[in-house]
């Protein structure tokens, strides 16, 4: 009788051990409190084929994570490299866009979405300013398919020779 004892006590040391080490992770992965409703970081875990969808403005994106908080649903775009200063612009405008996306899907915009990097949280609210931001870039974008050619708009050589264009492109820097 008292090794049954002895094995329940170790078997609630090894629950609380398991519960502090999963309760960690989920801190350092940035997400927030709520059920994880959606997640494309890891295909062996849980495998997502279907990504958001709007009709309306014909995007489409499937954001690493969702989670379903007390706000509503909120997007997590995880970033592995070291945050800049400040969040990029098309960092930003990624994360924009899975929240109009879930706006889209759910009927509901969420408050936020959250830009994690590998040693930073961004909690990015989702503003009618940034919808707009979001929305005149992909109008942009949408024109830029119907010219023949379009520019370089940036001098950073490290996202050129990331470029899938680099090695045919005139305008690449060296």
């Amino acid at each position: 009788m008292l090794w049954l004892i002895v094995l329940a006590i170790i078997l609630m040391i090894i629950g609380r051990l398991l519960l502090s080490r999963a309760t960690m992770l989920r801190h350092e992965s940035g997400l927030p409190t709520g059920r994880l409703i959606y997640a494309d970081t890891d295909e062996r875990w849980r495998p997502n084929d279907n990504p958001l969808y709007s009709a309306m403005y014909h995007l489409t994106g499937k954001p690493d994570y969702l989670v379903d908080t007390p706000q509503g649903i909120i997007p997590v775009e995880v970033k592995s490299a070291q945050s800049p200063d400040l969040p990029y612009l098309g960092h930003l405008l990624q994360l924009a866009a899975y929240c109009l996306l879930v706006e889209e899907s759910t009927g509901h915009a969420p408050p936020h979405g959250l830009l994690k990097y590998a040693n930073a949280l961004y909690e990015v609210d989702y503003t009618p300013e940034l919808r707009r931001e979001l929305l005149d870039t992909i109008a942009e974008i949408r024109e830029a398919w119907q010219v023949d050619e379009v520019r370089r708009n940036h001098n950073q050589p490290n996202k050129c020779r990331a470029c899938g264009f680099y090695q045919v492109c005139e305008e690449a820097l060296d």
